[in-house]
């Protein structure tokens, strides 16, 4: 939140602010695969203080790079570096849940940590632009490097099981291709993962470079762009705690077909008809991350041996964001080519697309991988 302002405040345009925001996300995804080797080879929890401690670090750093006269690229570099952080506790944080919570509580527990996080999306935008308001970005940055350092606090009390020393466990190359090998043998996953990788990437991009610049310049305000992710993470938690209490025979096909409705972010964009407009839209497609957020984090932890979580969980999320930073870094050029509502438009119909496609994989429908019958017959 405070990076967008900045940037757009400063004079920024969709192209500086889609190659600042993917400089985190390059370095998010493009060393994630080494950040789940190490959530498996010692204490995800420790992995997880790292990143934070790290990140608060560089925002402190952000907080004297921060202002309008310094050149864009050092806060590039900054961002990026803060993506490192993420890399290392991003699958460290999901495959940590069937380490620390009992089995038959484990998806209410994926769910409950889906709602803190949509939780801090609500208010998050809100106090970011308050604050960014009130006493400026620096002290913003300031704030967030604070929560940083209280999250590593929080994390140490984690009680984890030991795991192996490093010196008994294989080299880090060869469990670094035993993550592969899994999803190798799990196509449905890797379908999946690949279905969120161009979909972010076109229809995430977009709503994300063009969402801040689009409602400032029909509305001449930031008050819509903190409301429609709010509004968005409302409309997510809401879903997650329905799907937790619908147990459905496919979930695959019960997330993809609510997942559909992230295609609404783009059409309203094309469309700006009113701030409530954009605010109703951003609450209706929240609702497509619930069963998600249900569904597929219990489906790999019941698929995939206990030990090799957070290498799977790092390859979902270096698939899923992994093509975000080009996408990021497109949507200027490409919306100056065809234009913005022709854009917009095609992400929404390449989104429902997608799915469509999809959802012929075997395994996909269930989230479960075919029995060797079963998979024949459905080939």
């Amino acid at each position: 939140m405070a990076l967008a302002i900045v940037i757009i405040d400063a004079g920024g345009d969709a192209t500086s602010l889609g190659l600042i925001l993917a400089a985190r996300i390059l370095s998010g995804t493009a060393l994630t695969l080494v950040g789940g080797v190490w959530a498996d080879r010692i204490k995800r929890k420790y992995v997880m203080i790292g990143a934070d401690v790290g990140r608060a670090l560089l925002l402190i750093i952000l907080v004297f790079v921060s202002a309008p006269d310094i050149p864009r690229v050092w806060m590039a570099l900054i961002v990026f570096l803060v993506g490192i952080g993420d890399a290392f506790g991003a699958p460290a944080s999901a495959a940590i849940m069937n380490v620390i919570v009992p089995e038959h509580v484990l998806q209410q527990a994926n769910v409950i940590r889906g709602i803190t996080s949509r939780l801090g999306q609500i208010i998050g935008p809100a106090i970011g632009g308050v604050v960014v308001a009130l006493v400026g970005a620096r002290l913003t940055f300031a704030l967030t490097a604070t929560t940083f350092l209280f999250g590593a606090v929080l994390l140490y009390g984690i009680k984890e099981e030991r795991v192996a020393r490093i010196e008994d466990r294989e080299p880090f190359i060869h469990e670094f291709k035993e993550g592969l090998q899994v999803v190798k043998e799990m196509p449905w996953v890797g379908a999946m993962i690949l279905m969120a990788t161009f979909q972010l990437m076109v229809v995430y991009s977009a709503e994300t470079i063009l969402l801040p610049i689009i409602t400032k310049r029909e509305f001449e305000t930031n008050s819509v762009l903190a409301a429609s992710m709010a509004t968005f993470a409302i409309g997510a938690t809401v879903s997650s705690l329905w799907a937790l209490k619908l147990k459905p025979k496919y979930p695959g096909l019960v997330s993809l077909t609510v997942w559909s409705a992230f295609a609404l972010m783009p059409l309203a964009l094309a469309f700006p008809f009113s701030p409530t407009f954009i605010v109703i839209v951003y609450l209706i497609a929240g609702i497509s991350v619930g069963p998600w957020d249900a569904y597929w984090p219990i489906a790999l932890q019941r698929e995939v041996p206990k030990e090799k979580l957070g290498r799977v969980f790092a390859l979902d999320h270096a698939g899923s964001a992994g093509m975000i930073p080009l996408g990021l870094a497109l949507v200027g050029p490409v919306t100056s080519w065809v234009g913005e509502r022709n854009f917009l438009i095609f992400a929404a119909a390449f989104h429902i697309l997608v799915n469509v496609i999809v959802y012929r994989v075997p395994g996909v429908k269930e989230m479960k991988t075919p029995t060797r019958s079963a998979k024949s017959e459905q080939d």
